[in-house]
């Protein structure tokens, strides 16, 4: 029979997953075999950058945690996987497709995305979406268009008030 202490820090460690995904806007497991120390460094700087987290789990710890929270990621938990958490529901798809097209290993397998399980080819699709920031750019800028024409034919029409 396994150790009670070992049980108690395996449950610690499933409650923490388990919080992290609660908490998370969105979750990704990606396969990062094959990546050296200082790639999976450099990948740990660029999710922190984007206020994301890189932590690495053992499969059934995490299938475990996903239980709790019901939810199914059915056989993607195989091999070696990481996984990161994200306070935004972008930016670590983004970090991490942008960080695999430099590194052919680091593949995207599912995510959560809103509490919504997502596949590998959503991943990709979403990671295609501009941020935050450029979406908000847009919006304001189509916004600035419509001003403008505006503002264009209120001149006109002063102009032939004037004649």
């Amino acid at each position: 029979m396994a150790n009670v202490k070992i049980l108690e820090a395996k449950q610690g460690i499933i409650d923490e997953v388990s919080d992290k995904i609660k908490n998370s806007k969105s979750f990704v497991a990606f396969n990062y075999h094959g990546l050296s120390v200082a790639d999976t460094n450099e990948l740990r700087r660029i999710l922190k950058e984007s206020g994301s987290e890189f932590k690495v789990y053992k499969n059934t710890l995490v299938t475990r945690a996903l239980n709790a929270s019901k939810i199914d990621l059915g056989q993607i938990l195989e091999g070696p996987k990481a996984f990161a958490f994200g306070t935004d529901e972008i930016a670590p798809i983004k970090a991490l497709a942008d960080f695999a097209k430099d590194h052919k290993t680091l593949t995207l397998e599912v995510g959560i995305v809103d509490g919504e399980v997502v596949d590998a080819a959503k991943l990709k699709e979403l990671a295609t979406i501009p941020s935050k920031e450029g979406l908000l750019t847009m919006f304001a800028g189509g916004l600035m268009e419509h001003v403008r024409n505006m503002a264009i034919c209120l001149d006109l029409h002063s102009q032939n008030l004037e004649k």
